[in-house]
């Protein structure tokens, strides 16, 4: 049988040891935000890309803000419209339309349908393919996003003008469309 050294050292005897106060640690000051120059982003300021993706967020985010209650995010949203303006179409459809991947949908469509929002049949015309149908409590969730989503296209319009948002809804199209 072996025995450890450390089970064979003899039992320490216990002394009564003054607490040790440990000093603060100084504290390191970050210099204030106001300090810093602003960072220069050079010609990402030029690129359209660039601008189109910074407004998406903004815009985004603020959608996210008025739709919270429902907790829908745009592309779910979008995906409801879709279902109310077009019963009955397949999955694949409503994804290409969207320009969502076929894997990024059906989990949207699986967290949809567990919230009762729509549901997937089998199509009639081809086993192979699910239709998909807004159920009357995803129709219900629609009516409400609609009318929150109102008040934050309102401030959008507020923001750039009914003419620029024309303008602009214009633009936007030739680019999705022709690129």
């Amino acid at each position: 049988m072996t025995v450890s050294k450390t089970a064979a050292a003899p039992a320490k005897t216990p002394r009564a040891e003054t607490p040790r106060i440990k000093a603060p640690r100084p504290v390191r000051k970050e210099p204030a935000e106001a300090e810093s120059p602003a960072l220069q982003i050079g010609e990402l300021s030029d690129l359209l890309g660039y601008s189109l993706k910074r407004a998406q967020l903004k815009v985004f985010d603020d959608f996210l803000r008025c739709v919270a209650p429902l907790e829908l995010t745009p592309a779910q949203f979008s995906v409801l419209i879709l279902l109310e303006r077009n019963p009955g179409r397949n999955q694949t459809e409503i994804a290409s339309t969207l320009g969502i991947l076929r894997p990024n949908f059906v989990a949207m469509l699986d967290g949809l349908e567990g919230r009762g929002l729509c549901t997937r049949m089998r199509s009639s015309n081809d086993r192979r393919s699910h239709v998909l149908v807004l159920t009357d409590k995803g129709r219900t969730v629609l009516a409400r996003a609609k009318k929150l989503v109102a008040r934050h296209e309102a401030r959008l319009n507020e923001l750039i003008g009914p003419d620029n948002r024309a303008a602009l809804l214009g633009m936007l199209a030739t680019i999705a469309r022709e690129l």
